[in-house]
């Protein structure tokens, strides 16, 4: 059945669909599912085998650890979640793939339906991956025990970015990554804790003056934690003035404690 007309869909190819309760149950993607932006529907391999036992892997050519996912049963299954949705892109989580990334995101985020491929075992038949996946995607430089988890963790990132997904629209806008600097400190009551007070600018309702401490505290926090965002980054004037007033005050902060 095709989703609704503007509403995201995702086919997911799993021997695990339970798993995406997490994300169709709870928080922001429920109640984005339940407005109609985003549609799920779990295709499980096993149910694609022709086998008594509904083996969806076997053990590798060339000998080694493990077991490798069977081509045909996961071919079958992405057949089936094509022909319901014949223009998805197929999107295979592989710790090979490109970086997921906030730019990988809102090109995904375009694409009107996807089917996202979560690999098991040692990995897939390399043949399937040749046949029919469109592009391979890293959640980054490690393993996890399937594609599950980086799909949800794609998906999230996804739903995130459809209009009417979030109660506050400015939410997206001023996440970290969003403008290529990471987020300002957050605050919330009470004003004072154990002596730990909120930044006075916070609480003075000058606009002007909290958006500049906010850029300001973006800028550094970039430069301290992930200064590789910066290096590729053309600052502004006010930008480039902002970042020198943060390291100041930091150079301040560490002479007085010391």
């Amino acid at each position: 059945m095709e989703a609704p007309e503007g509403c995201r869909r995702f086919d997911v190819i799993t021997i695990f669909p339970e798993m995406f309760a997490a994300l169709r149950d709870f928080g922001i993607s429920r109640r984005a599912a339940e407005r109609g932006l985003w549609s799920l529907h779990c295709w499980n391999p096993r149910d694609f085998t022709e086998d008594l036992h509904r083996s969806v892997d076997d053990r590798p050519y060339g000998g080694g650890p493990g077991m490798v996912m069977l081509a045909d049963p996961l071919s079958r299954a992405i057949g089936a979640a094509r022909r319901e949705s014949p223009a998805s892109r197929v999107i295979y989580l592989s710790p090979q793939g490109r970086a997921l990334d906030h730019e990988a995101v809102v090109r995904l985020a375009a694409c009107p339906s996807l089917v996202l491929l979560c690999g098991r075992y040692e990995g897939v038949d390399q043949r399937l991956l040749d046949e029919v996946v469109d592009e391979e995607v890293s959640v980054g430089d490690l393993v996890v025990s399937g594609g599950e988890l980086p799909a949800m963790l794609m998906m999230d990132a996804i739903i995130r970015l459809l209009p009417g997904a979030l109660n506050d629209a400015d939410s997206a806008v001023e996440d970290s990554f969003v403008d290529g600097l990471l987020d300002y400190p957050h605050y919330t009551r009470p004003e004072d804790r154990a002596g730990a007070k909120v930044p006075a600018v916070l609480l003075s309702g000058n606009h002007a003056a909290i958006r500049r401490w906010r850029l300001k505290q973006a800028l550094g926090v970039t430069s301290l934690k992930r200064p590789d965002l910066l290096a590729g980054r053309v600052l502004s004037k006010e930008e480039k003035l902002l970042l020198e007033e943060f390291r100041q005050e930091s150079r301040l902060a560490t002479f007085r404690e010391e």
